[in-house]
C-alpha cells in the first residue's frame, strides 16, 4: 500500500458530511516530475460531479496551485495525488445545509509499486460476487460512496490483481479500481457507464485515441459474461496503472500478444511523461 507523503489539511471535522454520509467527490491523479497528470480531464469530471451533487465547485485555478505546491514534495519521483471535495459540515440528518461551505483536502502518496510484468505479461482477474447498484444520478462520477468496491476488493487476495464487477442484471461493468475493454476481432468494446460505474479518465482517452487511429471502438449498453470469456483479449485501465492486459480471468486464459492489444500498448500514451 502506498505511503502518505503529506496531507493538507491534516484534520477533518467529525461533523463533515463526507465522513457522515459519503457526501462528496474525489479524484486520483498520477504525479510525474512534480506535475499532476491529465489535470484538465480530472477537473472536468470533478466539475460534473459537483454539479450533479449540488456542491459548489472549488476555484480550479486555486486548486491547481495548491496541488502543484503539494506535488513539489514528490521530489520528482512517481507519486499519487488524491483530491477530496465534500459538502462540508452539517448537522445530523440527510438534508443538506442551506449555507454550503465545501471542505477540500489533498493528500500526496508514494506511487504503488506494481511489478512491471503486470503491464507486459498481464494479470490474473476474477469475477466478483458483489454487484454494482444502479443509479444514473451517480453513474460516471467519482463520489465518495465506495462500499461496493470495498466489499468486492475484499473478495480476493494476492492471487488476483483485479476483480471484475457486474450490475444487478449480470452485465459486466468495470473492475474494482479500473475500467474494462475487450478486444473482439479488430474492435475494442467497453461497457457504458450511464447507470453505474465510473467514467475513467484513461477509459475516455483510450476511446478518443482509438477513434483518431481509425480503430473501431464500441461503447455498449450491455456486455454479457459470455462475450467477456469469448473475447480475443482483455485489458483494464486507470490513471495510475495505465493499461494492464488480462492473461487469465477465472479459469480462462487470454492472449497478451493480440495484434490490436500490441498496437494499443505501443501507441497509446496511457501515462504522462
Amino acid at each position: 500500500m502506498s505511503g502518505l507523503i503529506r496531507a493538507v489539511p491534516e484534520h477533518l471535522s467529525a461533523l463533515d458530511r463526507g465522513l457522515a454520509y459519503g457526501d462528496g467527490l474525489f479524484e486520483t491523479l498520477t504525479v510525474r516530475n512534480n506535475i499532476p497528470c491529465f489535470w484538465d480531464e480530472h477537473m472536468q469530471r470533478l466539475t460534473e460531479g459537483c454539479s450533479r451533487l449540488g456542491i459548489p465547485c472549488p476555484d480550479l485555478s486555486g486548486l491547481k496551485a495548491g496541488a502543484e505546491a503539494l506535488c513539489m514534495d514528490s521530489e520528482g519521483k512517481g507519486a499519487v495525488l488524491k483530491l477530496i471535495v465534500t459538502r462540508g459540515q452539517g448537522g445530523r440528518g440527510y438534508r443538506a445545509p442551506s449555507d454550503i461551505k465545501p471542505w477540500i483536502g489533498m493528500s500526496l502518496h508514494h506511487a504503488p509499486e506494481y511489478p512491471s510484468s503486470y503491464a507486459t505479461d498481464g494479470i490474473r482477474a476474477c469475477i466478483c460476487k458483489t454487484r454494482l447498484g444502479t443509479n444514473p444520478s451517480l453513474a460516471g462520477i467519482k463520489h465518495l460512496n465506495r462500499l461496493e468496491q470495498v466489499l468486492a476488493r475484499n473478495e480476493f487476495g494476492d492471487d488476483c490483481q483485479e476483480g471484475i464487477m457486474l450490475d444487478g442484471t449480470s452485465s459486466v461493468i468495470e473492475g474494482t479500481m479500473s475500467n474494462l475493454f475487450i478486444i473482439s476481432g479488430q474492435e475494442l468494446i467497453t461497457p457504458e457507464v450511464d447507470h453505474c460505474g465510473v467514467a475513467g479518465i484513461t477509459r475516455n482517452r483510450l476511446i478518443e485515441w482509438a477513434g483518431a487511429e481509425g480503430i473501431g471502438c464500441q461503447v455498449t449498453k450491455t456486455l454479457e459474461l459470455e462475450q467477456l470469456f469469448a473475447a480475443d483479449a482483455l485489458l483494464v485501465c486507470n490513471s495510475v496503472i495505465g493499461i494492464w492486459p488480462v492473461r487469465q480471468l477465472e479459469n480462462v486464459t487470454f492472449s497478451v500478444n493480440n495484434e490490436l492489444l500490441r498496437q494499443i500498448k505501443n501507441g497509446f500514451p496511457a501515462l504522462c511523461a
